[in-house]
């Protein structure tokens, strides 16, 4: 899909453009969109429209003026669709008005600020076109230009996670999201998330970046096989003993109870009687665990109410009406 390929780029040029690929210049990232033009005049040609979050490259000032270099994205299309284009580089003049540098008081609260009311704008139904795309470009610049700040590591977190959404929304569009197995479907590309476990080990952001890594672990369909549940439910099984701390170990258990209440019917349909009450304990022995280890989450509720049905031998895979 070609907005696909366009988000993709976009995001992706964030991650490359860094100071070593300027050396030593001093950057800038406007939080609203502004102009670029040809000479410091507002009066002069416009070269291009400079979006939230894009890197500015700073080579001079003149008055309330900046002459910069703008990495730019991809050009969009007269009606509307996303071109897919290369990036480029432009350089022109911009106003010095909304641009961020390092050096800018509260700068890293500014541009996440910017960042989090364009995600705002971005889950609206009328919200502005393109947010989505200017708040994971903010969110990163948090990490990039202020890399000590306590919003560093969120910050990039929240990038990842919007460019792990936008892809997985086009992944399961595919017929190939439908396959048993994980490996026989193109998955998301980990390597934000991947880059948050790095540079942020042991936060709830890189626990919250190695939940979503399972995603790429599951299968498509399991197609009544018992197979893919009794691996799913391992996977996150693991997670949660190895990440107690994380926002996301109540889910994790509650996945792996879910996938274990599952097998409980599966087994049945494969002659195993043994296996499926070895099933039935386990799934119960996991909702027990979440609810008395997370008693105050969402999750906890959805455990009390997945051990009843388990108890009063509903089934919670396949047709459950009696």
């Amino acid at each position: 899909m070609k907005w696909l390929g366009w988000v993709i780029g976009i995001l992706s040029a964030a991650i490359m453009c860094s100071v070593a690929a300027f050396g030593a210049a001093e950057r800038a990232t406007p939080v609203r969109e502004a102009n670029l033009y040809l000479s410091p005049d507002a009066s002069s040609a416009k070269l291009a429209e400079v979006e939230r979050g894009r890197e500015l490259i700073i080579l001079e000032t003149s008055r309330n003026w900046i002459h910069v270099e703008a990495l730019l994205g991809a050009a969009r299309a007269a009606d509307g669709d996303e071109e897919e284009v290369s990036e480029k580089t432009v350089t022109g003049w911009i106003m010095d008005k909304g641009l961020v540098r390092a050096s800018t008081p509260n700068g890293d609260k500014i541009v996440f600020g910017e960042a989090t009311d364009s995600e705002d704008q971005a889950s609206r139904r009328h919200g502005r076109r393109g947010a989505d795309q200017d708040a994971a470009r903010l969110y990163y610049r948090v990490y990039d230009y202020f890399p000590a700040s306590p919003l560093a590591g969120e910050g990039l977190y929240r990038a990842a996670d919007i460019r792990w959404q936008v892809e997985k929304a086009d992944v399961m569009t595919r017929p190939s999201a439908r396959e048993k197995e994980s490996f026989l479907r193109q998955g998301m590309d980990e390597q934000w998330m991947k880059l948050v476990i790095k540079k942020f080990p042991g936060t709830k952001w890189a626990d919250l970046a190695a939940f979503h890594l399972i995603e790429n672990k599951l299968c498509g369909d399991w197609q009544g096989s018992s197979k893919c549940p009794e691996k799913e439910a391992e996977t996150y099984e693991k997670y949660a003993n190895e990440r107690p701390q994380s926002p996301a170990a109540a889910q994790a258990l509650y996945e792996a109870a879910w996938r274990r209440s599952a097998l409980i019917e599966i087994y049945k349909t494969e002659t195993q009687a043994k296996k499926s009450e070895e099933a039935k304990s386990r799934a119960l022995a996991l909702a027990q665990k979440l609810t008395s280890q997370y008693p105050q989450s969402d999750w906890a509720a959805r455990g009390y109410r997945l051990g009843f049905l388990i108890q009063q031998n509903v089934p919670t895979y396949g047709n459950a009406t009696e």
